[in-house]
């Protein structure tokens, strides 16, 4: 057991000060000692739930490694969770500046670079016969899906560069009143048509009732606190080099690193030739992951005419075709 301790000064000043809180809300401190006296000491299992964490994988299928893809898409909905929750910190604070933004986006852009560097497990951590069996027992549903990752976007960036890119510069003026009339008009919505009809598939539709009324509401709410609007807000001196750096990070992590080491899976698991498999939500994939196709820029006042137009390219040429 360990030893009895004496009440120091340091103590007596530190219940005194708890004293001080609880009766500014009308509390009683001893109630409070009670609680603490009779509290069981907490645990590391019981602090993170860790039975109930480690009870949410339920496959649909006997192939074994359908738990590798369920776990996987788990840790991947955490890691944007702890984005979301920097760039929701970024889009509340009042005034913004450029250390408090600095700050959250190096720690987006981490979570970011540990999903690109943990994706090879989903390049090559699968049985590529056990997947391209138990996949079709998802059917309709889809990591287009998302809608956290939808989130990460409209918070990062100016919602027209969310736009399909014919859409992008002539709305770069838009109007909280306009969101809704170009939300139509959105990215991702092109990346869920049918391949042979042209028309939305299920898993659009399923994404567009659950989700469309909170992405719209949360477009509007941070039609002036998103990361470009607070970028473009700062002060001249505040545009330092290495916050140019780092939302310039950003872009490539969130729009060509990660679609790409979609890309990349894709390939592994779907890429067939003369013909290629459709992906789960029967979106068409080929033209839908790759970045230079979709161009998705947050911050295109940071790149210069050449990056623009290469964008994604040398990626591509590396990891997928050996180029370079």
């Amino acid at each position: 057991m360990g030893e009895r301790q004496e009440f120091g000064d340091d103590i007596l000043k530190k219940l005194e000060a708890l004293s001080d809180k609880y009766a500014a809300m009308g509390q009683d401190l001893s109630a409070y000692l009670d609680g603490l006296l009779y509290a069981d000491y907490l645990t590391y299992w019981d602090y993170i739930n860790l039975d109930t964490l480690l009870s949410l994988q339920h496959p649909i299928t006997p192939f074994p490694d359908e738990s590798i893809f369920i776990v996987y898409h788990q840790i991947t909905e955490l890691y944007f969770k702890l984005a979301l929750h920097e760039l929701e910190q970024v889009n509340t604070a009042a005034p913004a500046d450029a250390t408090a933004i600095l700050k959250r986006v190096n720690r987006v852009n981490r979570y970011f670079e540990a999903l690109t560097h943990s994706f090879q497990i989903m390049v090559d951590g699968m049985d590529q016969d056990q997947f391209l069996k138990f996949r079709m027992s998802l059917l309709p549903a889809s990591g287009f899906q998302s809608a956290q990752y939808r989130k990460i976007e409209i918070r990062s960036t100016t919602f027209n560069r969310l736009l399909n890119e014919g859409h992008r510069d002539p709305n770069e003026g838009y109007q909280p009143g306009d969101i809704r009339s170009l939300y139509p008009h959105i990215y991702w919505k092109a990346g869920a048509v049918e391949l042979a009809s042209g028309k939305k598939t299920l898993t659009l539709r399923q994404f567009e009732v659950k989700y469309d009324q909170d992405l719209l509401e949360l477009a509007e709410n941070t039609f002036e606190v998103n990361l470009r609007s607070l970028w473009q807000a700062l002060p001249p001196e505040e545009h330092t080099d290495e916050l140019k750096q780092a939302l310039r990070w950003l872009d490539v992590n969130v729009n060509i690193n990660w679609p790409l080491s979609h890309y990349k899976s894709a390939v592994r698991y779907l890429q067939r030739n003369p013909e290629d498999i459709a992906a789960t939500g029967g979106t068409n994939w080929q033209k839908y992951l790759p970045p230079r196709f979709q161009k998705r820029i947050f911050y295109p006042e940071l790149w210069n005419a050449d990056e623009l137009n290469e964008w994604g390219k040398g990626w591509v040429e590396k990891e997928i075709f050996g180029r370079g």
